[in-house]
């Protein structure tokens, strides 16, 4: 597929993306001297058609419609610049849909009649504007099989899904096991984590990581260590500190959010006990404030970038007629801070 989009080429011609495209489609009527001088430009950088997205463009509207549950939720806007970026070098455009659900209903996402209708009539109106497919995007992994209908378009999630769609997820098993492993390979044997809310898929996935860990490195297991949160600071704080004050207290902490790592990082200075010297803490999510506290947090890092990406491609495929194999999942990154040190002996 070519690197090169319309917008590069309107870019170095002087002319519209729409000029562009009235050019290589013969569409409707251009200058002689406009369409010549796009050509050169498309000559000069060597453009090649993407040939499926002509045709996506002769057959539909060349344009996919965007659900975001709620673009202030952390996770969103990098998977929407992932969309997009993908979108681009398809020539494709996408329409965004805020549900505000964050606002609306807080994280009662059990609540599905909260927001069905949120989501309906947002479905209504993309279909109003004759989009050829959506993507949606959720604010918190779940299933939202039965949500709504697309009246036979094409859809397909990221960071939440259904039984009968496609769907982009991360691999939150795979990032909880390396954690562990991380922490393991600076000699900590001792490592406590602190969950979200117990009935989170996030929760269940990681505390499966953290678990495979244990009998992977064969590390001392008590029950003890495992403390269910529920996604804020203030859980966090609170376990670290039932945690710390044990006779045998863990050495390294997995807080399952930057957010409860926060809480735990605060535990720890009110008990005195030094981070990383005494006490390392790993993340999740690599939340912007996470590079900012101090000392900075070590954290995996989500691939949303990479899962707006995938979606696009698939959805692509899918309008194409082909069959779609999301295959491996996007893997989450290690970001080292200083947050976590060797143990001492």
């Amino acid at each position: 597929m070519s690197t090169i989009s319309i917008k590069d080429i309107a870019a170095k011609a002087q002319v519209s993306t729409a000029t562009v495209s009235y050019v290589i489609n013969g569409t409707r009527n251009v200058s002689r001297k406009t369409r010549e001088r796009v050509e050169q430009v498309i000559e000069e950088m060597n453009y090649k058609p993407n040939n499926a997205a002509q045709s996506l463009k002769r057959k539909r509207t060349n344009t996919i419609g965007v659900i975001a549950e709620d673009v202030t939720v952390f996770n969103v806007p990098e998977i929407i610049d992932g969309i997009n970026d993908c979108a681009d070098r398809l020539d494709m455009h996408i329409l965004l849909t805020n549900l505000r659900l964050d606002k609306r209903i807080g994280r009662q996402f059990d609540q599905v009649d909260a927001y069905r209708k949120y989501a309906e009539d947002a479905v209504s109106e993309l279909l109003g504007k004759q989009v050829d497919g959506m993507i949606y995007i959720g604010a918190h992994p779940r299933d939202l099989t039965g949500l709504f209908d697309t009246e036979g378009k094409p859809i397909v999630y990221t960071y939440c899904y259904t039984q009968n769609d496609v769907s982009i997820q991360y691999d939150d098993e795979q990032a909880s096991f390396e954690a562990i492993s991380y922490l393991t390979s600076k000699g900590h044997s001792r490592i406590a984590i602190i969950s979200g809310a117990v009935d989170s898929m996030p929760s269940r996935l990681r505390l499966g990581g953290f678990y495979k860990a244990i009998t992977a490195f064969e590390l001392p297991f008590n029950p003890q260590w495992i403390k269910m949160g529920d996604w804020e600071a203030e859980s966090g704080y609170r376990l670290a500190k039932e945690l710390l004050e044990t006779p045998e207290p863990p050495t390294a902490i997995v807080a399952m959010n930057d957010v409860m790592a926060v809480g735990v990082m605060r535990a720890a200075k009110e008990l005195g006990i030094q981070i990383p010297e005494q006490l390392s803490i790993i993340g999740f999510d690599n939340r912007e404030f996470s590079e900012y506290v101090s000392p900075s947090i070590t954290t995996m890092d989500l691939p949303l970038h990479e899962m707006g990406y995938k979606a696009m491609e698939a959805l692509s495929h899918i309008l194409q007629g082909e069959k779609v194999e999301t295959g491996e999942k996007p893997v989450c990154k290690l970001i080292e801070r200083d947050s976590v040190a060797e143990l001492a002996t």
